[in-house]
């Protein structure tokens, strides 16, 4: 099943109301080119029905508009449920309450080229998020502006009634962040409860107060301690009066198992203080090299733009195949961060320089 706007350059709105679409059980659907702006519960809801063991999808969503969501609490611009094999593409959230899109409980899934934009006036929890068993997820190719306290939430804290599958004792794994910007928000990914995730290839600028957070907020039994994060070949500007710490370390987490590899560092109050504190040591870092990006106002300008496309090799994450018509769980290794959003040629600039 399509549902569709005719023009996509006059896409129909749904205005108001507790949500403007309410979506359960479904197979093979596809949403686009819509618009949906202030609804007081989640904009668009997409689940399974309640039945944690069979999940909706596939499906795809695309050139879709969320704005203006909540404005307060746990109200989302897009909520997914137990859903499987799904794509959002090219959609822009832009003001909401709790999550720009919360996922419980899903797999094999790919958000790319959307845009995340925080507004005045509403509370925005975090971006796009994965929990409550959520796995084989890639966030590619996004641009997060003001994208909430955390503008992406690797993990969460979910109630035990509510993980798909039901017997999951982690809130995400296999999740991989790749290719995006990020300006502002007071963390720009956190890890929470998560067994196994890669974030690489991303340029974040001026972070409100930490870079990452790990941390571990469901405790129940069986559920090991936060792990095995890798943070690889980023490309990170930051101000260390606001950036006081790096990494923020929360309790009932094993940071020692976290990886950094090849990030670029730059401090731009101290660029002779630029390395970062961090809780394993980083193989092959790159600190208080100047990535000359333009002033924050032009860059996101500039960075509002739809991303490149990358190159490079595209293994599978999982077992989903890419095909032209069925929503994909393929994400990108490049051979180098040419899906590093704005920053790309900045990094690979920055180490031809530490080569001279």
């Amino acid at each position: 099943m399509t549902i569709s706007g005719e023009n996509p350059s006059r896409p129909p709105v749904f205005e108001g109301g507790t949500e403007a679409w309410h979506l359960s059980r479904c197979k093979h659907l596809v949403l686009r080119h819509l618009a949906v702006r202030g609804q007081s519960g989640n904009g668009i809801n997409i689940d399974d029905g309640g039945q944690r063991t069979e999940p909706a999808g596939p499906m795809v969503l695309e050139d879709l508009h969320v704005s203006r969501i909540g404005p307060e609490g746990n109200r989302d611009g897009i909520k997914l449920s137990g859903v499987a094999d799904f794509t959002i593409r090219r959609c822009t959230i832009e003001g909401w309450g709790g999550q720009a899109i919360d996922m419980v409980g899903c797999r094999r899934g790919v958000i790319e080229e959307c845009i995340f934009r925080g507004l005045e006036g509403f509370s925005q929890a975090t971006g796009p998020q994965t929990k409550g068993g959520t796995s084989e997820v890639a966030i590619r190719r996004c641009l997060m502006i003001d994208a909430g306290q955390r503008a992406v939430n690797i993990g969460g804290s979910t109630g035990m009634a509510y993980f798909r599958p039901p017997d999951a004792k982690y809130e995400a794994k296999q999740i991989t962040v790749e290719g995006c910007t990020f300006v502002g928000s007071m963390a720009s990914v956190a890890f929470v409860g998560v067994d196994g995730a890669v974030v690489r290839y991303n340029t974040i600028v001026r972070p409100g107060r930490w870079v990452m957070r790990i941390l571990q907020e469901t405790t129940a039994e069986g559920f090991p301690p936060c792990r095995d994060g890798v943070f690889e070949r980023n490309l990170i500007v930051y101000d260390g009066r606001e950036v006081r710490e790096a990494v923020n370390i929360g309790p009932n987490t094993s940071p020692e198992s976290f990886r950094y590899r090849e990030n670029l560092w730059f401090r731009t109050d101290r660029p002779e203080a630029s390395r970062p504190r961090l809780p394993s040591d980083e193989a092959g870092g790159l600190y208080g090299i100047d990535p000359r990006l333009p002033d924050v106002a032009d860059f996101v300008k500039t960075a509002g733009a739809t991303p490149a496309a990358p190159a490079g090799d595209m293994p599978k994450i999982g077992s989903a195949a890419q095909t032209a018509t069925t929503p994909t769980v393929a994400t990108l290794v490049p051979r180098e961060p040419r899906a590093a959003g704005f920053g790309a040629a900045a990094w690979r600039a920055a180490r031809e320089e530490k080569r001279l």
